[in-house]
């Protein structure tokens, strides 16, 4: 009813809308539905106690932005919940993390670069669009599942970048470069699609 109808409109008792719609999830093609979460890595697993663990942003021009563990914990913390679709072609729905948004440490950047390069403890290496980390599409993430992130799985702080293949998501992050031109990471110099979008199956460069 409008009330500009002249009816008057009815209070509507709370929890009477009805429950919330669950969020469809929609598999990627080529992808399946697991349960489990998967360890894949590309080398063994850095054992890194988060007091020793640092994080830098270097501008284009050189300007280094540096970030510690007490440091990381100051800035804002979110929860994340979020699908995760892997190259092997396995995905799992509904993940839970906490961090912190890609958007806070590029606060105080100043840039115009187009591309990033990721480097994490280990050595691992990653390209993605300096867009793709902004937004609130990308975080460093500290926790999974309610407990602090555990090393196999990237601890204690990986990227997170759950709208594309989970190989952009770099375990032990330790650096992003920004830069005029692409340069290629771990997986990209093989063979793998420099950008790495699931719903278009982007998985090779040929």
């Amino acid at each position: 009813m409008n009330p500009d109808d002249g009816f008057e409109v009815p209070r509507v008792t709370r929890g009477f809308t009805g429950r919330p719609r669950e969020r469809a999830e929609v598999l990627p093609p080529g992808q399946y539905r697991t349960d489990d979460f998967p360890v894949l890595s590309a080398g063994p697993t850095p054992r890194l106690d988060p007091e020793d663990w640092r994080f830098t942003l270097t501008e284009e021009s050189g300007s280094s932005h540096h970030w510690d563990w007490n440091g990381l914990r100051r800035l804002p913390r979110e929860t994340v919940r979020t699908d995760l679709h892997c190259v092997t072609r396995w995905s799992k729905f509904g993940t839970d993390w906490t961090g912190y948004s890609l958007d806070a440490f590029f606060a105080n950047v100043t840039t115009s670069a187009r591309f990033a390069f990721v480097t994490s403890y280990g050595g691992y290496t990653t390209n993605l669009p300096v867009a793709d980390l902004l937004g609130g599409r990308a975080w460093i993430v500290t926790g999974y599942g309610g407990k602090p992130l555990e090393p196999v799985h990237g601890g204690p702080a990986r990227l997170l970048v759950p709208h594309l293949y989970l190989w952009k998501s770099a375990k032990w992050v330790r650096s992003i470069t920004l830069s005029d031109t692409e340069d290629l990471g771990f997986w990209e110099r093989v063979g793998y699609h420099a950008y790495g979008d699931p719903w278009r199956e982007q998985r090779y460069s040929l």
